[in-house]
């Protein structure tokens, strides 16, 4: 093997140290500058893509919370809202409750007073049918007829104390 061979030695080391400056150049030169330029636009890019995501979560958090404070502003107002047609149910049923009553009132006392207007035409035609009948049967039984005011005097007199 000719690389074991000292005599070899030297112009091995020359093409080793030649070769290595070579590729030390053209990597200190032009590979790593470029890896080092895409590795600093892609710091870059991170970082703006943070700041921008950071930005957002911010702009995001405004808004949820204007949402929830609009939410809880709905939120109050229909509980208003339904306060008021529940007041206003209330209201409209007590009216009505009041006017109902009002119209039982009103037939009860109409016929209430059809009730004691009936009974005292009725307790008129009593009194009127017993006199007639009370006339007739002494007539009947004594054969003569009573004086009007003496049958009127007695039915009134029994009729009183009946009630």
């Amino acid at each position: 093997m000719p690389q074991f061979d000292p005599s070899w030695f030297i112009s091995q080391v020359f093409w080793l140290v030649v070769t290595f400056t070579i590729m030390y150049l053209l990597m200190s030169r032009l590979v790593l500058p470029r890896i080092g330029e895409v590795l600093e636009e892609r710091s870059e890019r991170l970082a703006a893509d943070i700041d921008r995501a950071e930005a957002l979560k911010k702009e995001t958090d405004a808004v949820v919370a204007q949402y929830e404070a609009e939410l809880a502003k709905a939120r109050e107002q229909a509980i208003k809202v339904l306060a008021e047609a529940t007041r206003d149910i209330s209201e409209m049923s007590s009216r009505r409750q009041q006017e109902f009553d009002a119209e039982l009132a009103r037939k009860t006392a109409d016929a209430e007073a059809r009730i004691d207007a009936a009974k005292a035409e009725a307790q008129a035609q009593v009194r009127d049918i017993a006199q007639a009948a009370a006339g007739d049967i002494v007539e009947k039984l004594i054969g003569s007829s009573p004086a009007g005011q003496t049958v009127t005097r007695n039915v009134d007199a029994v009729m009183k104390e009946s009630g």
